[in-house]
């Protein structure tokens, strides 16, 4: 394996998404670990346009353009689902780190594929669910991993938002989209991380925007220490807006409200002993927090949370839950 880059790691984003300010710009503002030094895009004049308003210094001409520069480290990937396991697998072959954003893949098979690469390459693969990566969660994790609630008995968590702009790509079933997808795969791994292991999908029900594509999901987990669990999540339900998680022992209770974001607003509560307290925590983005833990991965080789293995276990749950509800599972492009 080769010797860990010095700081500043040089980023390239492929793609010049809408999600890639605030998930990597903006965090990288306040890093003094990272540069982000290239973007690429589909269409140059996009890609150019994307730089000259972030202040990025290169502009590839493709995306495996890109991936060939040997002034990077590093990439971000916030392509299409359905193509983040295409994109990924290019990177690792050009020796770079990966930053991928949530789902990692389409589907659990592509998922297992790039667990298998990314574990021979030597280099940092990382999914970018960021909320696991702040102070929040990682205190939730805490107390359960503590006793103080328990034994387990229930993980709820929900994701539910609007999104009523049916063109949007996260409705596009061969851009591997849909509400499971898309908030869905947050409150999957949510409910894996809280309930201490990957659960079986008991049931699941879908409502549709098409006969592939769930506008909102819920379904019913069982875990194999006993204790069971429900997601909800959507883009488009009478549940406008809910964004929650809460799990129950035989002792206490947690409940959290926006764990998905919680810089932006959050509230954690804590029921046990007859008494009932509230934490808060610091509204430094969670993205901030992620980008500190993909460049210490990297440069200083310390553990990644949001592994390609964690990754595949996520997928394998929603491939169980598109099953469950008689969808097809969604499929790489």
């Amino acid at each position: 394996m080769t010797a860990p880059p010095h700081a500043p790691l040089r980023i390239g984003i492929l793609g010049a998404a809408q999600i890639a300010p605030l998930a990597l710009i903006e965090p990288a503002r306040e890093n003094a670990d990272v540069s982000v030094a290239a973007v690429a895009a589909r269409d140059v004049s996009r890609a150019q346009g994307f730089a000259a308003k972030h202040g990025i210094a290169k502009v590839h001409q493709s995306y495996q353009e890109l991936l060939a520069d040997p002034e990077l480290d590093a990439v971000y990937n916030p392509l299409p689902n359905s193509l983040h396991g295409r994109w990924t697998r290019a990177a690792i072959a050009a020796g770079k780190h990966v930053l991928c954003e949530k789902p990692f893949t389409a589907n659990a098979d592509e998922a297992r594929e790039i667990a298998e690469l990314a574990a021979s390459s030597g280099r940092v693969v990382m999914e970018a669910f960021h909320y696991r990566y702040h102070p929040l969660t990682m205190r939730v994790e805490e107390i359960i991993a503590s006793g103080e609630l328990g034994t387990l008995q229930r993980v709820d968590v929900a994701f539910c938002f609007p999104l009523p702009k049916f063109a949007d790509i996260r409705y596009n079933y061969t851009l591997a989209g849909g509400a499971t997808m898309d908030a869905g795969c947050y409150a999957i791994h949510m409910a894996r991380l809280f309930g201490g292991s990957t659960p079986e999908v008991v049931s699941a029900q879908a409502k549709l925007r098409d006969r592939q594509i769930d506008r909102a999901m819920t379904a019913e987990l069982r875990f194999a220490a006993g204790h069971t669990g429900r997601i909800r999540c959507s883009m488009w339900s009478s549940d406008v807006l809910r964004v929650s998680a809460r799990v129950t022992g035989d002792r206490g209770e947690i409940r959290v409200l926006n764990p998905v974001l919680p810089h932006v607003v959050h509230r954690l509560s804590v029921r046990s002993a007859g008494r009932k307290r509230v934490e808060r925590f610091s509204r430094r983005t969670s993205y901030a927090y992620q980008l500190d833990a993909f460049a210490a991965a990297v440069l200083r080789g310390e553990p990644v949370r949001t592994t390609p293995q964690d990754a595949f276990e996520t997928m394998t749950v929603i491939d169980g839950v598109y099953r469950a509800a008689g969808l097809p599972v969604r499929m790489p492009s």
